[in-house]
């Protein structure tokens, strides 16, 4: 089916990322936030990074234009929805939420339209369990920051149509992106490797066999990491890594997923990373510095 007018659900970093790449390929974009100042500060970000891209001679200033002409925002999510050829959500990770918002996109979506979700670990045959069109659900998994990273991992759910994993497949191409079609389990294929890994760092934190710099530089110069694992995990956010474990060690039930104490305790904290100014580092506008805290050790 052809793609003309897409739908992004949620106007966060995700949200905006997808808006933007869509808008940028030409496609009609409506982005949906219940909350107008995220929806405004959404299209600052936009336009600021579509800025950069201008300095940087990537585009050309009709193509920044066109960009920002091509995205229109709605706070309802019924009356944003109401003409869309594909959906593509990017709330919260947050299981319940998303199980609300399918359950309203299939009401007020057209028949047609394809819902899509950019969940990092929540299971698509569960998403697709809260509609009446299974067969059209599909994971989206962009990375961030989606202007600049490639990878598109999609997701087949139990009942999703081949012919819907083909036409996401096409439109991630015509996005300029990699598509990577994956089946249905925790955590999928990007965050089944990458948490473990993420926790292992911080395991290794907790038992006090190196520190942080210590444990980012051997996987940054030793395995031509492009940033260490704690400092990725900063970047992707710390609430968002625990909540990506509890469901690799709920839907496996293996004890090599069970988050590490440390991270449970800096979240429960709201050291949440890059987010909350405070993680692994500290985060001060144009500077970045090591935390050095005894919290870190058992």
């Amino acid at each position: 089916m052809a793609i003309q007018q897409v739908a992004v659900i949620g106007a966060g970093t995700m949200g905006n990322g997808i808006a933007h790449v869509f808008a940028q390929a030409g496609f009609k974009v409506t982005l949906i936030d219940v909350q107008e100042n995220q929806l405004e500060k959404a299209l600052a970000t936009i336009a600021k990074n579509l800025e950069r891209q201008l300095s940087k001679g990537s585009i050309t200033e009709e193509v920044k234009q066109s960009t920002l002409a091509n995205i229109t925002t709605q706070t309802s999510i019924e009356v944003g929805v109401s003409a869309a050829d594909l959906v593509v959500e990017a709330a919260t990770e947050n299981v319940d939420l998303k199980l609300k918002i399918f359950s309203a996109l299939d009401a007020a979506a057209p028949p047609t339209c394809i819902l899509a979700s950019n969940t990092s670990s929540i299971s698509i045959t569960k998403i697709a369990s809260a509609t009446n069109r299974p067969d059209k659900v599909i994971g989206m998994h962009f990375m961030n920051p989606v202007p600049v990273m490639k990878l598109v991992e999609i997701i087949n759910g139990y009942a999703t149509d081949k012919r819907i994993t083909e036409t996401i497949v096409a439109l991630s191409k015509q996005l300029q992106k990699i598509p990577s079609v994956v089946n249905d389990y925790p955590g999928f294929i990007a965050n089944k490797v990458l948490m473990p890994m993420i926790n292992e760092a911080i395991y290794s934190l907790y038992e006090g066999i190196a520190g942080v710099e210590e444990i980012d530089t051997i996987m940054k110069l030793g395995m031509a990491h492009p940033m260490g694992p704690l400092q990725l995990a900063d970047f992707i956010g710390l609430d968002v890594c625990l909540s990506i474990m509890n469901v690799l060690y709920s839907g496996y039930g293996n004890p090599k997923y069970a988050p590490c104490p440390l991270l449970v305790n800096m979240v429960t904290a709201g050291k949440l990373g890059v987010k909350s100014g405070e993680g692994f580092y500290t985060y001060t506008p144009g500077s970045k510095e090591l935390i050095v805290s005894k919290n870190f050790s058992k």
